[in-house]
């Protein structure tokens, strides 16, 4: 028998559809959805999201975006509220970092809102430590 040298099989020769061409239409929230910026990621298709209402909520990752849209912390994403739990909701949609700054210019989410930073605790970052060391005097 052939031995199999190759790296995968027909869909690795396929290659990935790359979707950075089309551009899609920016999807504004409804009644019953809510802007959120992601907390921290908790596992098993779920994680903590401050919604911009200023709620604190766990969501859930619909099957359709799970191991094909990638979220991360910090990123901004469209959810949908729960009528039966209050504290719960569903991802529907992750948005680019483009389209959440074109949201920001629309004035669908607060000036408060930091696109594109892992950073969403609002402590102060790097850049900001100052030491009381006076480097002469070592």
């Amino acid at each position: 028998m052939a031995k199999n040298k190759g790296k995968g099989g027909k869909n690795r020769r396929k290659g990935k559809a790359d979707d950075n061409d089309n551009k899609r239409e920016l999807v504004f929230k409804e009644d019953g959805q809510e802007y959120a910026q992601v907390l921290r990621m908790v596992g098993g298709g779920r994680l903590e999201a401050q919604c911009f209402d200023g709620t604190k909520r766990l969501a859930h990752i619909r099957g359709t975006m799970r191991k094909k849209v990638w979220i991360g912390t910090g990123d901004i994403i469209l959810v949908s509220l729960r009528d039966f739990e209050e504290g719960k909701c569903d991802v529907i949609l992750k948005y680019t970092a483009d389209e959440a700054h074109n949201l920001k210019a629309y004035g669908e989410l607060p000036d408060t809102a930091r696109i594109n930073e892992t950073d969403t605790t609002g402590q102060a970052e790097e850049g900001d430590i100052s030491f009381d060391v006076d480097i002469d005097n070592i």
